[in-house]
């Protein structure tokens, strides 16, 4: 079974070449980790069978998922991971998680090294081509941070220097919302944080749940009221009728976790 999966991919991957891109994401990375996985996505029933979830998540994203000081993953995503195990396996320590990049999210799934995954990821048209997403958990959207006290709101950012990573999707919303400031890009967050302590930028625009995560690292950081954006995240899930059932089951666990104000609840414990 494992040799016949490694001969398809490889097949798959010499037939369609590396400009697939997102589906073939994995190509380098990815490739390498698949020889050294066992689980694959499932219908329901045989995940009971099998007796444990496979759900890729972030382990370096706080505070939806992130490695604690003693290596433990924890936060928001990891929550939500562990309440389906529970809810689908009647254990919340049913369930393997498995750290995934942000390019090979969709694609672990696309290629069935998982059962789901929940790792920061924006339900769009465009994804929804490619895989099922769940009832939104999360509403995310694009803020801004800043340690300047004379920066209370949106408007007081008129011609200050904004910085935001290369390609971000804030870069539309800023050039609407603030056409006169102006915006910097950078290739990684700790770029952006060197650029902000050297009084270099004012302001840094993101995720509104990564800047959630960057004021509990940096305290004398602060959100901006603000959200400039609403972007609902869910738990991606394969296409096609056969997970149909599971797809039934997460939807209901999250319609239930909304109404009883469970999610409402971890968002809040996590600084979200």
């Amino acid at each position: 079974m494992k040799r016949q999966r490694l001969l398809r991919r490889f097949r798959q991957t010499v037939r369609l070449g590396v400009s697939l891109g997102l589906i073939l994401g994995l190509s380098a990375i990815g490739a390498h980790s698949f020889v050294a996985r066992s689980a694959v996505a499932a219908p329901l029933s045989e995940i009971r069978d099998r007796g444990y979830l496979a759900i890729a998540v972030k382990d370096n994203l706080r505070p939806l998922g992130f490695r604690d000081e003693t290596g433990q993953l924890q936060g928001l995503e990891i929550d939500i991971a562990r309440r389906l195990a529970e809810e689908i396996l009647g254990d919340a320590n049913a369930v393997e998680l498995i750290p995934v990049s942000n390019r090979d999210r969709l694609a672990w799934v696309i290629e069935d090294e998982v059962d789901l995954a929940i790792a920061q990821v924006t339900q769009t048209l465009s994804r929804e081509r490619l895989v099922s997403f769940s009832l939104p958990y999360y509403l995310d959207g694009t803020a801004i941070v800043t340690r300047n006290p004379e920066i209370r709101q949106l408007s007081d950012l008129r011609d200050r220097r904004i910085v935001l990573l290369h390609g971000s999707s804030a870069v539309p919303l800023l050039r609407y919302y603030l056409p006169s400031a102006r915006l910097v890009g950078v290739e990684s967050y700790q770029e952006a944080l060197r650029l902000l302590e050297a009084d270099r930028a004012t302001a840094f625009a993101g995720d509104r749940s990564v800047l959630a995560g960057w004021v509990q690292n940096y305290p004398h950081y602060r959100l901006l009221s603000e959200v400039l954006s609403a972007e609902p995240l869910g738990v991606v899930m394969p296409k096609g009728l056969q997970y149909d059932e599971l797809r039934q089951q997460v939807n209901a666990a999250i319609a239930r976790w909304r109404a009883e104000g469970w999610l409402a609840e971890r968002a809040a414990i996590w600084g979200l």
